[in-house]
């Protein structure tokens, strides 16, 4: 007997596990670098992390850019207010940074951080919502 039924959701590249993975390299580079604190951290091991986040990024942003036969105005509904509520929410963890008196490659590292943070989830959230959505031809 052959399957003639359709799955419930297309074939979907691991966009959603790219993106866990990249927040837990930031998670765990911002962790180790903070567990040093009031001294300084190497900052090799949380740059290595860094790059390699900033590479899930990447590696997300071309499959999306491939992917044909998606939800794209919904994407970019969602994707829009989640990244305006991220980027307010990194703006005041940024600001905290700054008045805290955190200065130099420190500063830079945490800002690369909270910056991936900023797009990763809104990232997440948008491709969540987008990818159960109908497509409008």
């Amino acid at each position: 007997m052959v399957n003639t039924q359709q799955p419930l959701e297309p074939s979907r590249p691991p966009v959603v596990a790219v993106a866990v993975v990249s927040m837990i390299l930031v998670v765990a580079g911002g962790i180790y670098t903070a567990a040093y604190l009031p001294h300084t951290a190497p900052l090799t091991p949380t740059v290595i992390l860094v790059l390699l986040s900033i590479g899930g990024l990447a590696v997300n942003a071309v499959t999306l850019m491939r992917l044909q036969n998606f939800a794209w105005d919904r994407f970019f509904q969602v994707g829009r207010w989640a990244l305006l509520a991220y980027l307010v929410i990194a703006g005041m963890l940024e600001y905290i940074f700054i008045v805290d008196g955190m200065s130099g490659n420190l500063l830079l590292l945490f800002t690369l951080m909270l910056a991936i943070y900023a797009v990763d989830v809104p990232l997440l959230l948008a491709y969540s919502v987008a990818r159960y959505q109908a497509v409008e031809t």
